[in-house]
């Protein structure tokens, strides 16, 4: 699976961006879809996932309520909706895809990263 992520960039506190990424190749379609991010010399976390026909998602709890992800099965896209940005959520966020990625929060396939900074 290759992925190929755009949005990102500089927004106040309270702001709102969109990230969005599409998946391509073989397994793209099945595969389960979502975000990760990763300050400066901390570990990736998760943000975000939704399965492979949009049934489920799951989000960490840091983004519950103010985050959405969504997915659109033509184009095989998946896209972060972020509203009401806090500088904390100031990061590198990567779109990611596998079969374990929903539930166990591990993805086997990464996008390249994509800068979301939010001043306070």
């Amino acid at each position: 699976v290759q992925l190929q992520a755009s949005g990102g960039g500089l927004v106040q506190a309270g702001g709102s961006l969109r990230l969005s990424c599409t998946a391509s190749g073989r397994g793209a379609s099945t595969s389960s879809l979502g975000w990760f991010r990763q300050a400066p010399g901390k570990k990736r976390e998760f943000v975000a996932g939704i399965n492979w026909d949009s049934t489920s998602t799951n989000y960490a709890d840091s983004v519950k309520g103010r985050f959405i992800i969504s997915r659109d099965k033509a184009t095989n896209t998946v896209d972060l909706q972020m509203n009401s940005l806090k500088p904390e959520d100031t990061d590198r966020y990567y779109c990611a895809a596998g079969g374990a990625l929903l539930y166990s929060r591990r993805a086997q396939y990464w996008g390249q990263g994509t800068l979301v900074t939010v001043s306070s």
